[in-house]
């Protein structure tokens, strides 16, 4: 089972690095082990902290295939702060990602609305209108990203999501045509074949940079590089 590194602590939080390959948390229906497992085992103070036994100190989430920062409240005082600053948008995410196809703008603006799909055991991207008029089939969304370098085939970009929403960086690239390389879940019949080929065992995209207040108001910033696995395909693509 991967293993989480811990990247900071204090008395207030702890950041840690969250490897792909494991959940954040267990659920009433999943019992694999998790990232709050693993944190409660050095962490055995937090068994309490948050709202859900499950969810001990987690603040957010990242998915089982994807990797990078996380920030756990070690106390309730600094769980209602962080909450607050999520609750407000002002906890600032980014993430580095890899999709298939060359874009041509240099940055742009994804708001499509997401909610549950039809199908099942994912979640949708549907139009601001319908119509004519305003679409309430799922809830708004709004991710940024900036095009930090073009291959052929590929373009490495870094998004910035400005709300929360499950699977929202995939789902919005995914509805934008640009599905993310190693997605099965969100990709084409094509981008399947071609993550198959990659050999692909995890999605690339990594939450790489977190910045958020403490409960005196100082800025905490955090900031990490690819994984390895991840800089080794890059050198690989064209």
């Amino acid at each position: 089972m991967p293993q989480y590194k811990l990247i900071d602590q204090n008395n207030e939080f702890i950041v840690v690095n969250k490897p792909a390959g494991l959940i954040s948390h267990r659920t009433e229906y999943i019992k694999e082990e998790s990232l709050a497992d693993q944190v409660l085992k050095d962490f055995p103070d937090m068994k309490n902290i948050g709202e859900n036994e499950f969810r001990p100190g987690i603040m957010h989430r990242l998915d089982k295939s994807a990797s990078g920062l996380m920030v756990l409240a070690r106390s309730s005082e600094s769980y209602e702060n962080l909450k607050n600053q999520f609750k407000e948008r002002v906890i600032e995410k980014k993430y580095s990602a890899l999709v298939y196809g060359k874009i041509i703008r240099d940055y742009d603006e994804i708001n499509f609305l997401i909610g549950r799909s039809s199908k099942g055991g994912k979640m949708a991207a549907f139009p601001l209108t319908k119509k004519g008029k305003a679409n309430f089939d799922g809830r708004n969304a709004r991710t940024l990203f900036e095009v930090k370098k073009r291959f052929i085939n590929y373009t490495l970009i870094e998004a910035k999501i400005e709300t929360g929403r499950t699977h929202q960086v995939r789902v919005h690239l995914s509805a934008y045509g640009h599905p993310l390389v190693g997605d099965n879940l969100y990709a084409t019949r094509k981008t399947k074949l071609k993550n198959e080929k990659l050999g692909m065992e995890r999605i690339f995209l990594v939450a790489n940079f977190l910045s958020f207040r403490n409960i005196a108001g100082k800025i905490y910033k955090y900031e990490i590089d690819l994984p390895e696995d991840l800089k080794e395909l890059l050198n690989k693509i064209k």
